[in-house]
């Protein structure tokens, strides 16, 4: 005797409920949108922590405005972070030593404008020519209307931005501004 088997039934697909299939997807969507909320809320709550303080200098603007003259130092040249630092060298024994830098606001001011520099008695014809003569510019820290340390300096061609020049990185406009 043959033993018959129960027949497996399935219900066809238009029986089963479909609110159990909808709500799932309501519910993943749910919360990957609040997932996602919570993350821009995190991210604009950490970048509106940043402080403008002198001490936390994050940006050109701040730079802009820390210069001395501000307004004199972005029409005739350009602001510049100034670190002092001295250099000792003993010969016996040859050794090197460093100070510790100190930070302070300056301008570096572009070579067409040394006239202004003049007729304001802050340098003299004989400290431009000898600036010139060395293909220099001058650059200040301290208020133009006091006593500003002014000095002849020399740009560095050599000198790269780390921070740009990354492997892979596309190469920024060259800058036209020669000092």
């Amino acid at each position: 005797m043959r033993q018959r088997r129960p027949p497996r039934y399935t219900p066809p697909e238009s029986n089963k409920p479909a609110a159990n299939k909808s709500a799932f997807n309501y519910t993943t969507i749910a919360i990957l949108g609040g997932i996602f909320i919570l993350g821009i809320g995190v991210g604009i709550g950490f970048s509106s922590t940043t402080s403008l303080d002198p001490a936390n200098v994050a940006s050109r603007e701040v730079i802009d405005r820390s210069a001395p003259n501000p307004e004199f130092c972005v029409q005739f040249g350009a602001s510049a972070m100034v670190m002092d630092t001295r250099l000792y060298v003993t010969l016996n024994p040859f050794n090197v030593y460093v100070s510790q830098p100190v930070m302070r606001p300056g301008c570096v001011m572009r070579t067409n404008n040394w006239t202004v520099l003049e007729q304001k008695k802050l340098v003299t014809s004989q400290q431009v020519n000898d600036c010139k003569q060395r293909m220099n510019t001058f650059g200040y820290t301290g208020d133009l209307d006091a006593q500003p340390d002014i000095r002849c300096i020399y740009q560095n061609d050599a000198a790269q931005n780390f921070f740009v020049n990354q492997p892979g990185v596309t190469a920024p406009p060259a800058e036209s501004n020669q000092f």
